[in-house]
């Protein structure tokens, strides 16, 4: 339920300001001498939440006043149709089975839970093969947000309440980085916290989400009000005025929608939902003046509010949840912002006819790989459209399989199955069982039967591994063998699996959403095979090479989002469909589940 606003109080500020200093936790205290920063001291919250008196963000002078705020929507929210299928009855023994999976998840969280605690606590990141830590993220305790609402989900209520406890401890403040990625700080904390409040409604947890929000904030401190995305928090902190960057990543700027909304939502201060709006204004406003209308550039210009201009385009990494939030977002609002439907509609209008494609295979494999489309003079006519499929972009299943429920897309539908067969084809297609990040394989024509051509698939080889024209079918028969390549792939960029959520997170949806057991039965597999090949005597870490036979290579790194992510999405799997059913909830892009505004 989202709480209504209430009423506000402001504190006195303090007469004197506070000396803020930023430690550099991942180093020697004596390796970097403090950098000081001088904050104010007080901070003003809602009334119903608890106080921190020392926080300082809120306070802090504005070099680029808002002139008008955004109210929150106050429609009616619309009534959807339901995501998730009607599931009948399970068998005494299907039942047995589900449970003894789940239970088999929960225990590989609660080894990663307990060695981060052991080793790593209020850090970001425990590194499973050494026992050290690691803090990429701020230093505020990144696994430890990213798992809380994974701890309430799996009815694991005492370490839930330890690490609620715990993040009092943590002060935005106070960062071992010199510059923070606005777009992660978002993702992973503001979204955990908000989550963690949604499930359980513990005060704290909301104060937590104002704090991160208010950070988030400053950084909307523009001439423009567009956000820096990857923001110098000392300058900002002393005041100094900033601008937003022309490199921007239209994932970045586009995806800070969901979060800020959120926190409106629940607090009751439209500021963060007005500060996200503007941005999403600007893209809709653009969307069909692109070189590939209806859809955005790779990286947009946030200096000068050009969305428009750019000549690659996709759905995978720097781009992926612009576009996956178009729909969550009329989840998340009850469909009170039909802006966002009609840019999804447009998006996916445009998407399938130039990046996606169905590859050779085989088995003659009735899926689909989405890829990277280049145009070329401005215009799409003669553009070319890449090979290489992602790991991450797998997300794209579950994207196109909620978009079709909602809007009541039915060719989405099949577009979301062939799309999450093909990553669940790829797992299966190597050795471990486990898809590498990014790799290539050989389109078919459209419309075309496409049958397996042995020959095709080798000079494809030797194309995209720039031979000569001239270089024999041997030649192709050396790359194989010596790049380790299963039949249809053409070439393997990245090699590594960095315990990434996005198959089976599409895994988990389609078996949500159609109530077919083989996306269930798929998402198994591909836990098990996860399970085998990055198991340490802690936790479980990222490897070097998924591609090859043997033991692959350690590299000591396990991300918040493997605690956060993957192994919530597994456990979700098989759980009972009323736990966290997608009709009552909508995932952020770290997993976190928002609460849906419903009539």
């Amino acid at each position: 339920m989202l709480i209504a606003p209430r009423g506000r109080r402001v504190l006195l500020a303090a007469s004197a300001a506070i000396l803020v200093t930023f430690y550099f936790w991942s180093l020697p205290k004596d390796a970097i001498p403090p950098i000081q920063l001088d904050l104010p001291a007080a901070a003003s919250f809602p009334s119903s939440l608890p106080l921190n008196e020392a926080y300082a963000w809120r306070t802090l002078k504005t070099n680029y006043p808002v002139s008008t705020v955004a109210p929150l929507p106050t429609e009616q929210p619309r009534s959807f149709p339901k995501v998730q299928a009607v599931f009948t009855k399970e068998s005494r023994s299907s039942r047995q089975q589900r449970l003894e999976r789940q239970k088999a998840v929960k225990e590989t969280f609660l080894r990663s839970w307990k060695a981060y605690k052991e080793h790593a606590w209020l850090q970001d990141e425990l590194k499973p093969v050494t026992g050290s830590s690691h803090n990429p993220f701020g230093g505020w305790a990144a696994s430890l947000v990213d798992a809380l609402d994974t701890l309430w989900i799996m009815d694991l209520k005492e370490e839930f309440a330890e690490a609620v406890g715990a993040i009092d401890q943590i002060d935005f403040r106070e960062t071992t980085l010199d510059e923070v990625n606005v777009f992660e700080t978002t993702i992973r904390y503001l979204g955990g916290f908000l989550s963690a409040f949604d499930l359980s409604q513990d005060p704290r947890l909301l104060q937590k989400a104002v704090e991160v929000g208010d950070m988030i904030y400053k950084s909307f401190d523009t001439p423009n009000h567009m956000p820096v995305m990857r923001w110098d928090v000392k300058a900002a902190a002393s005041g100094e005025r900033q601008v937003a960057k022309s490199g921007t990543l239209s994932a970045e700027i586009g995806s800070l929608c969901m979060e800020l909304t959120h926190l409106s939502q629940i607090s009751g201060d439209p500021k963060w939902f007005d500060a996200a709006h503007r941005i999403t204004e600007a893209l809709a406003k653009q969307q069909d003046s692109t070189e590939l209308p209806g859809m955005w550039p790779l990286v947009v210009d946030a200096e000068k509010q050009t969305f428009n201009a750019g000549s690659t385009f996709t759905l995978g990494a720097m781009a992926d949840s612009l576009y996956e939030y178009l729909p969550k977002m009329v989840a998340l609002t009850g469909g009170q912002l039909p802006i966002y439907q009609k840019m999804y509609e447009k998006a996916m209008d445009v998407a399938p006819k130039h990046l996606f494609y169905k590859p050779m295979t085989p088995t003659n494999e009735d899926i689909l790989v989405s890829t990277a489309f280049q145009t070329k003079g401005g215009s799409a006519v003669h553009g070319e459209r890449d090979t290489q499929g992602q790991h991450l972009v797998c997300f794209l299943g579950g994207m196109l399989a909620l978009g079709s429920k909602l809007f009541e897309r039915r060719q989405d539908m099949q577009l979301a199955e062939k799309l999450t067969n093909g990553c669940i084809y790829a797992y299966r297609a190597f050795p471990h069982r486990i898809m590498p990040e990014t790799w290539h394989m050989v389109p078919c024509e459209p419309d075309s039967e496409c049958p397996w051509d042995e020959n095709r698939w080798k000079k494809e080889v030797l194309r995209i591994n720039s031979m000569s024209s001239d270089a024999t079918l041997q030649e192709a028969d050396a790359i194989i063998h010596d790049d380790a390549l299963p039949q249809g792939f053409t070439k393997i960029s990245d090699r590594r699996y960095i315990l990434r959520p996005e198959a089976i997170e599409s895994a988990f949806v389609l078996y949500r959403v159609t109530g077919r057991q083989s996306f269930a039965d798929a998402a198994w597999d591909m836990f098990t095979a996860i399970e085998a090949s990055t198991r340490t005597s802690l936790a479980n870490t990222a490897v070097s090479d998924i591609t090859r036979p043997g033991e692959p290579r350690q590299q000591d790194s396990m991300e918040s989002f493997w605690m956060g992510e993957t192994l919530k999405y597994a456990y979700l799997a098989f759980s009972e469909p009323g736990l966290i059913s997608l009709d009552d909830y909508v995932f952020n892009t770290e997993a976190h589940p928002f609460r849906r505004l419903k009539p």
